[in-house]
């Protein structure tokens, strides 16, 4: 090697999780010539949320010409927003043809993750007892894959069937049986409609209720088809045109006492409209400020709750027999089956995955006050580790392949910053990392984000899921990264002197 040439080594990645988040880090890093790249996937094939989330009417509510990468826009979508199995194949299409599906290691749980400070280097180990090794590490399971189910004393006693909507048991025949629904949030709001019709009896137990915009989803005509497809430019003005409409919901919450009164009056004619039933309606209605949770867009859910076989019930779950379910007023629902339409752990992300960071420092702890990130990304004490879809990075408004595309972007040239400097690693600086994360969390006072309880916050009362602003925001901070804001660490005596 040329004695005055910079050291470099050859940089493995290991990415955790074959979502989109995971998918779209590996294209990245391959454009741009880091080629060893391997994705470990949990599951049995890759696609995430879409892989697992199959329950009956499951798709996407952000219309798929913005749920969908840049770089591989389809002018053949069904209908705006796809269901779940066209999501799917889409993101295997696009594995397929970046040259990326063959880089995914199905049935791989990780379990740990740890920091060798000697080699700087990941080790990363699997619940199958395999062990990895990589330079870098791409944490990208997300926000929503871990399913969360309240506990409800009694719960193991009940004698007929049950099962998460995330984990839907499509064995299991619910024609002429009594359902019990747990829970109205977007899931659930998705399947109801679709279960209410073959089932006997469908009793929907609601915490809260949500503020509804309108959503019909029918398949395309042909010639709207036809103009997609034919006619040019017309994809790009759709996808501005609803990147334009999320970033308006984002000012609606962001701007509760101006926007956001425009947004509460066009829900509530919606919704008044949908809601014939006084009593029902005044049980259904949202006692909290609009956009605080997320807005759910069915033009289904509120009519299914009015059919003459589905019972609405706000009374508080308070325990469960083996009959069925027991209400705050006393009342036995008797049920044969229970879907928990309760949603995930999000605030948990890649947790309870044990990760060990530079001297030891467990991110269980560093997280014990709530989860935090460089822009959602970086973590100190943490080198060459990032986060997709990380703390404070979902969108209220907008779409989060964006966000992830953003972010893929950011990570690529984290990588290339180190290569360039024949580094080791690179690792966010603490101060610049709490100075931001002070900033951010500054930025959701006076917005209906704070306004109401919500998954959006821990048990803290911190909000750790969202981003307090734009897309286009969160686009002009991550774009280029700032190498002052980090620091980076030699390459190791002997890799150095080798040249390797």
């Amino acid at each position: 090697m040329d004695e005055q040439a910079t050291p470099q080594r050859t940089t493995r990645v290991l990415i955790v999780g074959a979502g989109f988040g995971g998918i779209a880090a590996a294209i990245e890093l391959r454009r741009h010539g880091i080629t060893d790249v391997t994705i470990l996937e949990k599951g049995s094939d890759l696609g995430g949320t879409w892989f697992y989330n199959s329950y009956p009417g499951a798709a996407c509510d952000v219309p798929s010409h913005l749920y969908s990468f840049s770089f591989a826009q389809r002018r053949d979508w069904t209908r705006l927003c796809s269901p779940q199995q066209e999501i799917l194949e889409y993101l295997h299409q696009v594995a397929r043809e970046h040259g990326v599906a063959g880089l995914v290691r199905t049935g791989r749980t990780v379990t740990a993750c740890r920091w060798e400070e000697a080699a700087c280097t990941w080790t990363v180990e699997t619940a199958c007892g395999e062990s990895w090794e990589a330079e870098a590490l791409i944490l990208a399971t997300g926000q929503l894959h871990q399913p969360h189910r309240p506990k409800i004393e009694g719960a193991e006693t009940f004698a007929g069937h049950s099962f998460h909507s995330a984990e839907w048991d499509h064995s299991y025949p619910l024609a002429g049986k009594r359902v019990g629904v747990v829970g109205t949030g977007a899931s659930a709001v998705q399947f109801v409609p679709e279960i209410a019709p073959e089932v006997a009896r469908l009793t929907v137990f609601q915490r809260t209720g949500n503020w509804f915009l309108p959503r019909r989803n029918p398949p395309y005509p042909k010639a709207a088809r036809t103009a997609f497809r034919m006619i040019p430019g017309l994809q790009a003005l759709r996808r501005r045109f609803v990147f334009e409409y999320g970033e308006s919901l984002t000012a609606m919450i962001r701007h509760p006492r101006t926007l956001g009164l425009i947004g509460r009056a066009r829900s509530s004619a919606f919704m008044r409209a949908q809601l014939k039933d006084p009593e029902l309606r005044r049980r259904v209605w949202p006692d909290y400020t609009f956009g605080c949770k997320r807005i759910l867009f069915s033009s289904l859910f509120l009519p299914t709750l009015q059919r003459a076989n589905v019972e609405l019930v706000s009374d508080a779950v308070t325990a469960i027999s083996p009959q069925g379910i027991l209400d705050s007023s006393g009342r036995t629902h008797e049920l044969d089956c229970i879907i928990w339409g309760t949603g995930f752990k999000t605030n948990d992300f890649m947790l309870p995955m044990a990760i060990t960071g530079r001297g030891g420092r467990e991110l269980r702890e560093e997280w014990a006050a709530g989860a935090h990130a460089h822009l959602g990304i970086c973590v100190p004490h943490f080198p060459n580790m990032f986060i997709l879809y990380g703390p404070n990075t979902n969108t209220s408004g907008g779409s989060i392949i964006f966000y992830l595309e953003t972010q893929v972007a950011y990570v690529r040239q984290a990588l290339q910053q180190v290569a360039a400097r024949g580094a080791a690693a690179i690792e966010v600086r603490a101060d610049v990392e709490a100075a931001a994360n002070r900033a951010l969390q500054h930025r959701f006072a006076g917005t209906a984000w704070t306004e109401c309880d919500s998954w959006y916050r821990d048990g803290r009362g911190r909000i750790v899921a969202n981003w307090p602003g734009y897309m286009r925001e969160y686009l002009a901070q991550a774009a280029t990264l700032d190498a002052a804001q980090f620091e980076f660490a030699s390459l190791p005596e002997r890799t150095a002197a080798a040249g390797v």
